[in-house]
Formats: structure tokens, sequence, C-alpha cells
């Protein structure tokens, strides 16, 4: 199966570029950006291997933002224990280390076809790391051979195994349902609807690097973006934070009129209740 990467559309990329550049201008936005752009709660940086990584992209699935520390301390005990001795350990043992973020089973699944993956990259020759990758491809092959990952879930793993700035714009089940509407984009129904809008977004950061990187100097963003690569880490965590702090609800302030309305908070439509 393969998904070509969307071409987008010159509306599409002004249309990306104007809602982060007014998403990036929140406080609130910009406050869980900081928090969570050079040291990410979900995917921490101490954690060395990718295998372990790619681990726990995917048993962060179905965990809520409250149980986050919860889940960091599982993912913790996991990378002390190592990749190959998770792999070897019996179901009743991976049951116990995950328990406390639920669904043993969907997570014991993922852990070992995840395994079987990796060891039929290796034999391969493919390494998911390596400068060479096709992303896509991986990413594809990855959804397809691990149990309960999914495109977005994939998405995640070689996001992750490849660090924050690999290029790579994961997007999840809320993406799709309320920040696409908000920008207009039109997605195919199913799960190929993440691998779509990820094409979308991606494109949209290549096209206008310049002008995002701007955006963060701009609002003065705490932040360290390498030099030589495009900030899609830092646009991903705009979009998903405003995605979660004025979509989700929605917001009292969000115009209903976008994407149309530029302003898209604390417009004049909003105030005359149109």
């Amino acid at each position: 199966m393969t998904i070509e990467g969307a071409k987008a559309k010159p509306l599409e990329i002004r249309r990306v570029h104007r809602l982060v550049a007014r998403a990036a201008g929140l406080p609130d936005v910009r406050a869980e950006v900081e928090a969570n752009h050079d040291e990410n709660r979900w995917w921490p940086t101490s954690i060395s291997d990718p295998r372990v990584r790619m681990l726990a992209a995917g048993w962060s699935t179905r965990v809520s933002y409250r149980m986050v520390e919860t889940y960091a301390r599982v993912i913790t005990s996991a990378d002390a224990r190592g990749f190959d001795s998770l792999a070897a350990a019996t179901d009743a043992d991976l049951a116990s280390l995950v328990r406390p973020i639920g669904l043993p089973q969907t997570r014991i699944d993922y852990l070992r076809s995840l395994a079987e993956l990796l060891c039929g990259w290796e034999k391969e020759g493919t390494d998911p790391t390596g400068d060479s990758a096709d992303c896509d491809a991986l990413i594809l092959d990855f959804a397809a051979r691990v149990r309960g990952a999914s495109y977005k879930v994939a998405q995640c793993a070689l996001l992750t195994a490849r660090g924050y700035h690999c290029g790579i714009m994961p997007v999840d089940s809320g993406m799709v349902t309320k920040l696409a509407p908000a920008l207009g984009l039109a997605l195919p129904s199913g799960a190929v609807a993440h691998e779509r809008m990820r094409h979308v977004l991606e494109a949209a950061v290549h096209a206008r690097s310049d002008e995002f990187r701007s955006l963060v100097i701009d609002n003065e963003y705490q932040v360290t973006i390498p030099d030589g690569v495009e900030p899609t880490w830092w646009a991903h965590l705009v979009l998903i934070y405003f995605k979660r702090l004025y979509l989700n609800g929605p917001a009292p302030q969000l115009c209903r009129l976008r994407p149309v309305c530029s302003k898209v908070i604390d417009c004049a439509h909003r105030a005359r209740g149109a």
C-alpha cells in the first residue's frame, strides 16, 4: 500500500501559516509549547534507545493528560529494564509493569509486534534512524505490521526514534476532527486522514520555513531549535496545544467563521454573535 505525499495547495499553506501565527501569539499556547519543546513529558530525551522510544510512543496511546506522571514512571521503569529484557519477559510480568496505565493486553501486543518488526528491519538492513531512511515508507510499514499502531502511532514512533527535529509532524485524532476543519482541510475518511494531514502540515512548514522561524523569534519563544532544521516540532506543538486549549471545548472566544476569519480568536464576528 502506498500513500502519495500531498502537494499542499497555496491556500492550504497560507491557512496553516496564518493559524500557527495566530496561535503562537497566545500566552497559554506559548507556555505549553515552552514546557514541552526541549524536553517533552511524553517522549523524554533521557531515553537513549530508539526501540524504547518507539515503545513509549505506542504505550502513550489512550493515556490522558492527567496521567502523564504515571505514564512517565512506567516508561522510566521500562527503559531501566531495556528493550531486549522487555521483549523476553512473560505476559504476566509485562501486565504488571503496564497495569498503572491500563489496557495491558493491548500494550503487550504492541510490544511483541514491535519487536518482530524491528527484528525484520534489522534483517533487511533498514535503520529507522538513518539519514537515508524513507520516513513515509517506514510509517506505512509500521502501521501495517505493529498491532494497535495505526498511522498516528506510527508517525509518533518514527518521530521519537529519530528525534524531535527530524521533520515528522504527527497528527492525532483531535487534529483530524478539530484542527483540520479550522484550517479548511478536506481529508479522506478513515485512518489515512492522519497521513494526508501530516503531508500537508509538513509541506506548509517546508514551503515557509523561514517565516515559521521568524514566528519563534517575534513571539520570543524560549525554545531551542537546531540550526539547519525546519521548525516542524515547534509548529506541531503550537497546533496541538491550540487544538487542546481552544478547539476541544471549543473556547468561547473562538470565531465560528474560521478558517475564513483570519483573526480566529476574539474577533469582531464573535462580538456581534455572527
